[in-house]
């Protein structure tokens, strides 16, 4: 911060919990809504990466804090490649920060094995349960086109943590959260090893699946959970993946109260302005979140395609 390299100071944020069933947690940050970088001009999911565009390897020498690597003798360390952890210049909150697999790869943002490994780990690693990790789709509000995730602190519970869900397979490997803001796709683990593998390959064909038949998505990294009958008020002894497929959303959409990527479908709420940070409504953030799901058809369709994918582990 003190170096100038973020485009504003960010400050204390005015933080409520909207009053209502859901607990989404508001944020004022003005700045954010000003000062970011203008999202690249995206056409297709599966668009290919452009070296002319902004991307990662054009940010200051600065903006690297440092880069994780794995232990030699830990599994995947083979097909691991270094992540740099950067910090976003326009943070939506505390310790917001890019994790960014070897960017002279030139990688789209299609998520892969080795990112999602990273940003799991990254949650498993942290000792603060309110660390997130996130991924947005290229149509799913991701603004560069350069593999990416996000990580951020947020010290509020989320509704999504603790959420009750119910199994879509035979295994209980893949689970529906039907609660509000938005269903989703949950995938679990207790933790590193054998399990961790298996939700990782798990969740990267779902998103494959989906960057192949061109629908845009949202994924959230959180301390969560079991899934089953829960409550918010449930210990969160594992990390949670949340998966949402949604309408493709391309180019800025002026005069929004927010934008719905990871962070909105998950209950957090950056708000823009201080006149809707007043007036903003559980019904009215709601209904902007509901407008960019897929229609209930389509949403079926993926939910079956999904479920197939799973089955394939049984086989």
């Amino acid at each position: 911060m003190d170096l100038g390299l973020f485009r504003y100071r960010l400050g204390e944020l005015q933080t409520q919990t909207l009053p209502g069933a859901v607990g989404f947690v508001a944020q004022l940050n003005v700045e954010r809504g000003v000062q970011r970088r203008r999202p690249q001009n995206i056409r297709s999911v599966k668009q290919a990466f452009d070296p002319e565009q902004f991307n990662f390897n054009k940010v200051r020498p600065g903006e690297v804090l440092f880069r994780l690597l794995r232990e030699p003798d830990l599994p995947g360390a083979v097909q691991q490649e270094d992540i740099l952890v950067m910090i976003n210049v326009s943070p939506l909150e505390w310790g917001h920060v890019l994790l960014v697999p070897e960017p002279r790869r030139g990688l789209p943002q299609r998520l892969l094995p080795g990112a999602l490994r990273a940003g799991v780990e990254a949650v498993l690693l942290s000792s603060h349960p309110g660390f997130r990790v996130g991924f947005n789709s290229l149509g799913g509000l991701a603004s560069v086109n350069h593999l990416h995730l996000h990580g951020y602190y947020l010290a509020h519970r989320l509704p999504v943590e603790g959420a009750p869900s119910e199994p879509l397979d035979p295994g209980g490997r893949l689970h529906l959260l039907r609660a509000l803001p938005a269903p989703g796709f949950l995938f679990y683990t207790s933790g590193p090893g054998p399990d961790l593998e298996a939700l990782i390959s798990r969740v990267c064909r779902a998103t494959n699946y989906l960057t192949d038949h061109e629908i845009a998505h949202n994924l959230f990294v959180t301390r969560g959970a079991p899934p089953g009958k829960t409550s918010p008020s449930s210990a969160l002894t594992g990390v949670r993946v949340i998966l949402w497929a949604r309408k493709s959303s391309f180019g800025v959409k002026e005069g929004e109260v927010f934008s719905v990527a990871l962070c909105e479908l998950a209950g957090h709420l950056p708000v823009k302005t201080c006149q809707d940070f007043g007036s903003l409504t559980e019904a009215a953030a709601l209904a902007l979140i509901q407008d960019c799901l897929l229609p209930s058809a389509q949403a079926e369709e993926v939910q079956a395609a999904l479920v197939a994918l799973v089955a394939q582990d049984e086989q």
